[in-house]
């Protein structure tokens, strides 16, 4: 039985920043952390960094690292919205939770019995303070690039 938590640990979360600089015409460059869709492919960045501001697009039929599959929204243990910021582990502990529940819609098998991991990036209290309380999704492999959408390939 694997667990979000491993693969996480293993890849590194990565954090958001709080402000977003470019969109995704689709056909890759620079996408700003809080304009990431579901959807959208990216090359891993160079080296895990405390705070990312933008990760590198490509289209999904090229070669790339992750794919983001969903964008959610923090809720508390008790389903309720947080004012302030949870810390570290409350996200953490949220993200494995939610990334695992939406992983098997979108790549179309339960995270435990897929060959993919995920990963994910967090709101940084910064983040938190200008109002982003969203957790980024990510499927990826373990080093293997991938070269087409996991949307639905079952894999």
């Amino acid at each position: 039985m694997r667990s979000g938590g491993v693969a996480v640990l293993a890849l590194g979360v990565l954090v958001l920043a709080g402000c977003g600089l470019l969109g995704d015409d689709g056909d890759g460059g620079a996408v700003g952390v809080l304009d990431i869709e579901a959807g959208q492919c990216f090359t891993a960045p160079g080296e895990v960094q405390a705070e990312l501001t933008e990760l590198t697009g490509v289209p999904c039929d090229r070669e790339h690292d992750q794919e983001a599959y969903a964008v959610v929204g923090y809720t508390g243990p008790g389903g309720e919205e947080a004012d302030a910021f949870p810390g570290d582990d409350a996200l953490i502990r949220f993200a494995d939770g939610a990334c695992a529940q939406e992983f098997g819609e979108y790549v179309g098998t339960n995270y435990l019995d897929s060959a993919l991991f995920f990963t994910y990036l967090l709101p940084s209290v910064r983040g938190w303070e200008d109002g982003d309380t969203h957790v980024v999704c990510f499927v990826t492999t373990t080093g293997e690039k991938l070269d087409a959408s996991v949307r639905d390939s079952g894999m």
